[in-house]
């Protein structure tokens, strides 16, 4: 915000006497002023209050002073808060007074959650708390050792320690994790919640370590799996700037649900060149296919293996992530310049929420011959999940496939994703993800699972 953007009157308080003055915005938590007339108030100048004349109404902030500084614009000083600390972008952009402090009204609460953890878990946070530290001071410490060599030799001992004292170190963490099932196997949701967030509390900092922990906890576009972090499983490389940080970072990535992630974009690919093959209800040559939750459509770059390939496909990606979309596009621009041919694709940056309000969907979009999800209903509540998966099914021609993805109630990285990663999903038996789409009379519904048996899929072919 640029501080001559909005200027204000308003009047700075100081016993019984009221100045009036000029107020601009400088930056976040302080403000320019000006005298008007030809009063001047020294450098630590302090005054009770400050009232903002704003549209309609006064705003009245707490006690204050000035610090002189240089200024060609005629501003006498800085304005800046003793007491309360106000948020003054908001104020002067959205009227609305909002104080640095409101981020501690709920400590005591915040406080207090510790006393709803269960001895055996406060435990073994604790140990585990201390065994990381002794690691990653190990660690760093050979990275300290290496800094001075050359680095061809650094990265070739680097890799020996990975390959030896790391791996040692994945089997502790491996361990760790099944203790850590041990504990929380009969949580219910809540006790879960209250477990993960004091788990995370006391290893920030080694979460931190891990870019992909990080992205999954920080959620810099609102939740954990987006596109980036999926690039990260599917890359499955050491990452971290250090030793300590790439083998948190590799160790989750080497976990069932990332094998899953990973291995899942090879039966979609597999499924739509399968369909694409034997449907004989095909118009105009190109199978049409919805990915619905696309993220950055990587699987595209399976299923289409030659130039030929582009013709016979017709793709629509759906997701609610702009961003997403803008990397599906550049995904597919890749393709295109690598197998020299154009892909007919449209990309639609809608919700889940706005699908389902939908009432004409199929006139929108039409009807598809493979619609696919590989991620999304590990997210929907089952009333949604429902709605969606009958939403979806209703743009299936006759003859039609559709495939989901969900991770099983059995997946063993389900506490690894939701106490590090604060990654929650909604785990489903093959009952409720089969009973999701209900009496539908002209479905023929299977389910199977990929190789990590972690994750299912529900396939639904639409008869008539």
């Amino acid at each position: 915000m640029h501080q001559d953007a909005i200027n204000l009157t308003a009047d700075l308080i100081t016993g019984k006497e009221k100045i009036p003055v000029d107020v601009t915005y400088a930056s976040r938590y302080s403000l320019l002023v000006r005298y008007p007339d030809s009063r001047a108030y020294g450098d630590g100048a302090r005054f009770s209050k400050l009232v903002i004349h704003l549209t309609g109404e006064d705003c009245e902030l707490g006690p204050c002073r000035v610090m002189s500084e240089p200024n060609i614009d005629g501003y006498a000083g800085r304005l800046v808060f003793l007491e309360d600390v106000y948020d003054l972008e908001n104020l002067f952009l959205n009227n609305r007074i909002v104080k640095l402090q409101n981020a501690f009204v709920n400590l005591p609460l915040v406080l207090a959650y510790k006393e709803r953890i269960c001895k055996a878990f406060k435990e073994y946070t604790a140990n585990l708390t201390y065994d990381l530290s002794v690691y990653k001071g190990l660690f760093d410490s050979l990275d300290l050792e290496l800094s001075a060599e050359p680095e061809s030799t650094r990265e070739s001992v680097r890799r020996a320690i990975i390959d030896t004292e790391g791996k040692k170190f994945m089997r502790f963490l491996d361990e760790r994790l099944k203790e850590l099932g041990g504990i929380v196997g009969s949580f219910n949701r809540e006790e879960h919640a209250q477990h993960g967030f004091y788990f995370r509390k006391q290893l920030w900092n080694y979460i931190l370590c891990s870019p992909l922990l990080k992205r999954t906890n920080l959620k810099p576009r609102g939740y954990a799996g987006d596109s980036v972090m999926m690039q990260m499983i599917y890359a499955n490389e050491l990452q971290g700037d250090s030793t300590f940080s790439k083998l948190m970072h590799k160790h989750p990535l080497d976990h069932s649900a990332a094998r899953a992630v990973r291995s899942r974009r090879h039966v979609i690919a597999n499924m739509a060149r399968r369909i694409r093959e034997y449907d004989t209800g095909i118009t105009d040559g190109r199978l049409k296919v919805l990915s619905v939750a696309s993220g950055s459509a990587i699987e595209i770059d399976d299923i289409l293996v030659t130039a030929g390939d582009c013709e016979k496909y017709h793709f629509a990606l759906l997701d609610q992530d702009r961003q997403a979309l803008i990397e599906a596009a550049e995904c597919i621009n890749r393709i295109e310049k690598k197998l020299e041919a154009k892909i007919k694709v449209d990309y639609i940056n809608e919700s889940v929420r706005t699908m389902l309000a939908s009432p004409q969907l199929k006139g929108r979009w039409g009807e598809f011959d493979f619609i696919y999800s590989m991620g999304l209903f590990d997210y929907l509540t089952p009333r949604v999940a429902s709605a969606v998966l009958r939403k979806l099914f209703q743009l299936l021609k006759p003859g039609g496939e559709m495939i989901a993805g969900n991770f099983h109630t059995s997946n063993p990285s389900k506490y690894y994703m939701e106490y590090w990663a604060d990654w929650v999903l909604y785990h489903r038996t093959e009952q409720e993800f089969g009973d999701l789409l209900g009496n539908a009379a002209s479905a023929e519904i299977d389910i199977f699972f990929d190789d990590t048996e972690s994750q299912m899929f529900l396939h639904i072919r639409k008869t008539g």
